[in-house]
C-alpha cells in the first residue's frame, strides 16, 4: 500500500496559512493597511501543521527546532511593532539569524540524508556578489550583515542535503532575503512590485521548509 506524503489532518492544517499568505501577497499588492496584520498571523498559522504533527513524529527534539524556526521570523515579521524603541533592522536580523541556526541545526540533526550536491556552489557566489554589490551600501551594518549573509546561504545550501521540498523553500527563503536587501539597501533601484515579491518567496520558502521537514520526520517515525 502506497504512503501518503502526509496524513490528511496534517495536509488540511496547511490550508488557513496558504490562505493568508495569498491574502496578505494581494493585500502587499494593494498597498492595502490590513497587509500589517495578516503579516503577523503568518507564522501562527504556519506553526498549526506542526503542532498537528507533534503527536506523531519523533524526535521532539525536531519539532522543537521546527518551533523555534517559526517563533523567531514571527518576532522578526513584527519587530517594529513589538519592539518599537528598538532598531528595527539589526533586530530583524537577529531573530531571523536565530531562526536561521535552528533550520540549520534541524537540517543537520535529523533530515539531512544525502551529500551535499555540487550545485550548492552557487550559494557561495551568491553570497560574494551579495557583499560587493551592497556591502558599500549598509554603512556600520556591514559586518553583521555578512554574517547574516554566511547563515543564510548556509540554510539554503544544506537544505539541498534533505527532501526536494526543503531545498525548493531552502532556495525560495534566500530569494526572498536577496530582494529584501536590495529594498533595504538599494530601495531606487527596485520596482513597486518587489515588495509582494519578498513575501510571495517568503511564504513559499517556509512553507516549503515546514512541509518538507514534516514529510521527513513522519516517514522516520513510521519506520
Amino acid at each position: 500500500m502506497q504512503r501518503r506524503a502526509l496524513p490528511t489532518t496534517i495536509m488540511w492544517a496547511f490550508l488557513p496559512y496558504i490562505a493568508v499568505a495569498a491574502a496578505h501577497v494581494i493585500l502587499l499588492a494593494l498597498d492595502s493597511p490590513a497587509a500589517g496584520p495578516t503579516k503577523l498571523l503568518l507564522m501562527p498559522l504556519l506553526a498549526v501543521p506542526a503542532i498537528v504533527a507533534a503527536r506523531r513524529v519523533t524526535p521532539r527534539t525536531a519539532i522543537a527546532l521546527l518551533a523555534v524556526a517559526l517563533l523567531f521570523p514571527w518576532l522578526g515579521d513584527g519587530a517594529g511593532a513589538f519592539f518599537p524603541s528598538a532598531p528595527e533592522l539589526p533586530l530583524m536580523l537577529a531573530f531571523f539569524g536565530i531562526a536561521h541556526l535552528a533550520y540549520i541545526a534541524l537540517f543537520l540533526r535529523h533530515l539531512a540524508h544525502r551529500r551535499m550536491p555540487w550545485w550548492t556552489l552557487i550559494y557561495a557566489v551568491w553570497w560574494v556578489a551579495m557583499i560587493a554589490v551592497l556591502g558599500p551600501h549598509t554603512g556600520g551594518l556591514l559586518i553583521g550583515v555578512a554574517i547574516y549573509g554566511v547563515v543564510l546561504g548556509g540554510t539554503a545550501a544544506l537544505s539541498a542535503r534533505c527532501h526536494p521540498l526543503i531545498a525548493t523553500g531552502g532556495a525560495f527563503f534566500l530569494a526572498s532575503d536577496t530582494i529584501l536587501a536590495f529594498r533595504l539597501f538599494l530601495p531606487d533601484g527596485l520596482p513597486a512590485w518587489s515588495s509582494p515579491a519578498v513575501m510571495l518567496t517568503y511564504t513559499l520558502g517556509q512553507g516549503l521548509i515546514v512541509a518538507g521537514a514534516l514529510i521527513m520526520l513522519q516517514r522516520r517515525s513510521e519506520r
